[in-house]
């Protein structure tokens, strides 16, 4: 199956490589089939370097790093881009073309670039062959992608004949038009009218919106019991204590889901914003499932724990755990606790969905973040903050915590939930939470190594598959009904 939509191509280059990189730029240009990212031809006075740059990577379906003297040996912004690059290529399927280093001058690839094959671009008489053996590459990529290789000949007799019949078009519709004029004059004022009066309403109605206050963080009522040992924490949320573990009560009803479409943080898997049901209380686990407890699961299985020098850890998010970890753990939770109150209740301990995930972050109103609407980098662990790795969990309680009294849902590591990548709207029935079909599955929370627009209540990411991990990937648990789907 084949797709119109263009090869996109990021350029990753030190600005002192500018003239070799345009004039590449300008060739790519002219491959209908290919469309290249330049920032200073994509990027806008007042945009977010960091931002455009990191949405313009992930984006992309493959990169082109220039390599020199200047760019192995700068320091500053190129360094980081290597870096970020390299990082989403580790989350390609194997043998997949995604990096394609280029030398502009005899130097020594960065150490984890070489692991790519790159192609000279230099002397000058050896270009023509180092730009084919380049088209080579990107053919071959767009090939995996589904993507249409179109000649440029044969697109400009289309597009001539396209605009030829686009004009018969034109000159007909506007004789049409001349003879109905009268006609329709009437009746486009009335709707201009109509649309007016329904701009006028939505903006008065989007004004009252913004002036609600963010509802204060919810006081727990007295609720049914999952484990009779439960406290209150020093700031007046009500906990329960299981297997090591402490939990919140997530109340059934309905909250806000996504973004809007008109928020410029929001990415588009995010959208569009929409009512969820939950029908049911849950309890979600207060902070992430940390080395010790994940120690004990496995000593009692015998593997090797996923963290090096764990010990010295002891209270920070277990990471470097794959979906089918997650999943595991919670099987043997289950069979250890062999709780009867939850045989009774139909109770199990899982991995969240996406929905029960969200709404214990975000609570009703459809914040931001799950302290309110604007960003804060002392109530988490993201790339702000500059900690650059885990941090204990609960470090940035209660300040950061969610109307539930979750706390670490932003920020610190990304956390596996039971639900398969799809659109939205969320339906919990239309296969994403089929715990045996295949696929990728969502993360959501943001880690320290991403940034504050990452680790937002709605944010989603979804380039991981089933078995794959990392050091900034962790999961908590829930204790809830089992998964109707």
């Amino acid at each position: 199956m084949t797709t119109n939509c263009p090869l996109r191509v990021f350029l990753c280059h030190s600005s002192q490589d500018k003239p070799a990189v345009r004039e590449l730029y300008q060739k790519l240009s002219a491959e209908p089939w290919i469309q290249p990212w330049l920032d200073e031809k994509k990027l806008l006075p007042g945009q977010d370097w960091d931002l455009a740059i990191e949405k313009a990577v992930e984006e992309s379906d493959a990169v082109i790093a220039f390599i020199s003297n200047s760019s192995v040996t700068k320091e500053g912004y190129i360094q980081k881009e290597l870096r970020f690059i390299l990082d989403i290529a580790l989350t390609k399927p194997e043998d997949e073309i995604f990096i394609i280093p280029l030398r502009l001058e005899g130097c020594q690839p960065p150490r984890r670039l070489r692991a790519f094959h790159y192609v000279d671009y230099f002397p000058q008489a050896q270009q023509e062959t180092a730009y084919r053996f380049v088209l080579q590459s990107l053919k071959r990529r767009a090939e995996s992608l589904g993507i249409e290789i179109v000649d440029a000949e044969a697109l400009a007799k289309q597009r001539a004949e396209e605009q030829a019949l686009k004009e018969m078009e034109e000159r007909i519709q506007r004789e049409a038009r001349e003879k109905v004029r009268r006609e329709m004059e009437d009746r486009l004022r009335a709707e201009a009218e109509e649309r007016a009066r329904k701009e006028f309403e939505a903006q008065q109605e989007k004004i009252r919106e913004e002036k609600k206050p963010i509802l204060a963080t919810p006081k727990p009522a007295p609720v049914p019991q999952i484990s009779s040992k439960h406290q209150y924490t020093h700031d007046g949320i009500l906990v329960e204590i299981l297997s090591g573990m402490e939990f919140v009560r997530v109340p059934a009803g309905k909250f806000l889901m996504g973004s809007k479409k008109d928020n410029k943080l929001a990415f588009d898997n995010e959208k569009p914003q929409h009512s969820v049901d939950i029908p049911y209380d849950y309890w979600m686990a207060r902070f992430p499932v940390t080395n010790e407890l994940y120690n004990a699961y496995a000593k009692t299985k015998g593997i090797k724990h996923p963290v090096n020098g764990w010990e010295k850890k002891r209270d920070h998010p277990v990471v470097r755990v794959s979906w089918q970890d997650a999943m595991s753990y919670c099987q043997w939770l289950n069979e250890t606790m062999q709780n009867e109150e939850f045989r009774i209740r139909n109770l199990q301990i899982r991995i969240p969905t996406e929905a029960e995930w969200e709404k214990a972050a975000r609570g009703t109103d459809g914040r931001e973040y799950p302290w309110g609407n604007e960003f804060d980098k002392n109530n988490c662990n993201t790339d702000e903050g500059g900690k650059e790795g885990t941090m204990p969990t609960g470090s940035y309680s209660s300040r950061g915590n969610s109307p539930y009294g979750c706390a670490d849902m932003s920020g610190n590591v990304w956390e596996w939930t039971h639900s398969l990548k799809k659109a939205y709207p969320y339906n919990v029935k239309d296969g994403r939470e089929d715990a045996t079909a295949s696929g990728a599955h969502v993360l959501r929370g943001g880690s320290f190594v991403y940034r504050g627009r990452y680790a937002r209540c709605a944010s989603r990411t979804v380039n991981l598959i089933v078995d794959d991990f990392n050091d900034g990937v962790g999961f908590r648990v829930v204790v809830a009904s089992p998964i109707l789907s």
